[in-house]
């Protein structure tokens, strides 16, 4: 089978169009932007980073108050082993979103790293995070943090 060269750069321009859609998606029910985090610096108040471990089918909770006014909402989910595979699922105090896996960054590297916004501010209130071990061999560490 012979695949031309021209075939061979119209596959490869989809593959990184299509990595690129699936980077930045919006929640249609409660209006929100989700996008790669990539190289935000973290601001000088930050949550508490909470240090881990899951093994596979196991559910960890976390939960963070957002005040009025907040526009942005980030959430770092780092476990740093590519083989085991991690799912995290947002619960804003107005629907759900995700569940968000370690590609829906745009980058495959054991981390999810989402922003969450809406124009007009984010919900207020109370945001619960679901941290789901999908494909876990043994125990998994990882450190989770928002801001």
């Amino acid at each position: 089978m012979k695949v031309s060269v021209a075939t061979l750069a119209i596959l490869v321009c989809a593959i990184v169009l299509i990595s690129g859609v699936s980077a930045q998606d919006v929640d249609k029910s409660a209006g929100y932007s989700v996008s790669p985090a990539g190289n935000l610096r973290l601001p000088a108040v930050v949550s508490p980073m909470t240090a881990g471990s899951i093994s596979q089918g196991e559910t960890d909770w976390y939960s963070v108050s957002v005040p009025s006014g907040k526009s942005s909402l980030t959430a770092d989910l780092n476990w740093g082993y590519v083989p085991d595979s991690l799912s995290l699922s947002v619960i804003a105090p107005d629907g759900t979103l995700g569940p968000y896996y370690d590609a829906s960054d745009s980058v495959k590297d054991g981390r999810i790293f989402l922003t969450f916004s809406r124009t007009g501010g984010i919900a207020p209130g109370t945001w619960r995070f679901k941290v789901y071990g999908e494909t876990v061999l043994g125990i998994q560490g990882y450190n989770f943090v928002t801001y």
